[in-house]
């Protein structure tokens, strides 16, 4: 039973604080960086004193993708340590440390619904249905924080391919782990446990939607959605659901998790779109974590040549 609304979670919850609101620890951070790159340190090496970094294991093997944008990758400390991640923590610092001995194997990711072929498939044999393909892409929350990410894992729809769906599985659900003896935030009824997130058909098979199992070279740690997640780069980062652990194929369309919580705040397509405001902030701008000053947003943050078309005819203010 859902007790706490969305909308009353306080603001200091949901609205990012410390990598830019604080200017002086920003300016600090800034001073490192550049003494950092001044004396040849690669961005990984840039952390503040009281950054906490699960690094993973190196992915051997990795393709970089021409699907990458050009722009400057956010520093690996701040995409550690700054993150959404309800199920451990509303606070984005929390999940950085109390996710730090959350148990990624054994694993196993069931497949079922309208498929030809369900499956029960342990994470390692899902790591090895593709080579990895390092992509950065650009990944926006819907608070108006964004990141840019070199991402490493294949097209989901290589997975989708294997399990053959029937004609009538018209949407993808993805459900996330429930184990609150892990995953402490889920003893909060801030949300409705487990977190369920789901696409359209097509938008899971478009080759931007990734199957993601690492970033910067190396498994994804822990408070970034370890194991495996989906990246689903033009829409708000809570249409990406992390820590997977069943995939199901319907013929009606999922009720996600914060649809059900705030069905005015959040829309099933969630695709970015600087002309539908949150009710309570604008998403016309957006800054850049480790940067100070902000940008104009993009319409589907940037990927509307390869997108756009998905959406054609519908109106995106009312299927927003």
């Amino acid at each position: 039973m859902l007790i706490k609304k969305a909308e009353a979670i306080r603001s200091s919850e949901i609205t990012p604080q410390s990598l830019y609101l604080n200017r002086r620890k920003f300016l600090h951070g800034a001073a490192i960086t550049g003494a950092a790159a001044a004396a040849g340190f690669g961005l990984r090496e840039v952390a503040l004193p009281s950054a906490t970094v699960l690094a993973g294991n190196k992915i051997d093997g990795i393709k970089k993708s021409p699907l990458s944008t050009t722009e400057t990758v956010t520093p690996y400390k701040d995409v550690t340590n700054y993150n959404n991640y309800y199920e451990f923590s509303t606070d984005k610092e929390g999940p950085a440390t109390l996710a730090k001995n959350f148990r990624t194997r054994p694993w196993k990711v069931k497949i079922d619904g309208l498929v030809e072929k369900k499956e029960e498939l342990d994470i390692d044999t899902i790591l090895k249905m593709a080579s990895p393909e390092e992509r950065i892409y650009r990944h926006r929350c819907v608070e108006g924080w964004s990141i840019v990410v070199p991402w490493v894992g294949f097209s989901l729809s290589e997975l989708i391919k294997r399990v053959n769906p029937t004609s009538k599985a018209k949407f993808v659900e993805f459900t996330t782990l429930l184990d609150m003896t892990q995953m402490p935030g889920q003893q909060r009824p801030v949300l409705q446990w487990p977190y369920v997130e789901g696409l359209r058909m097509d938008e899971a098979m478009h080759p931007l939607t990734l199957l993601c199992f690492g970033m910067y070279g190396e498994e994804l740690p822990n408070q970034d959605g370890a194991p495996i997640r989906v990246v689903v780069p033009w829409k708000y980062g809570f249409k990406s659901a992390k820590a997977i652990v069943r995939i199901r194929f319907t013929d009606k369309q999922p009720q996600n998790t914060w649809n059900i919580s705030a069905p005015t705040e959040y829309g099933f397509y969630s695709n970015v779109n600087p002309n539908v405001d949150h009710p309570r902030w604008s998403q016309a701008k957006e800054r850049r974590l480790g940067e100070f000053s902000k940008r104009p947003t993009l319409m589907f943050n940037g990927y509307g040549d390869q997108v756009a078309s998905l959406y054609s005819g519908m109106d995106l203010k009312k299927n927003f």
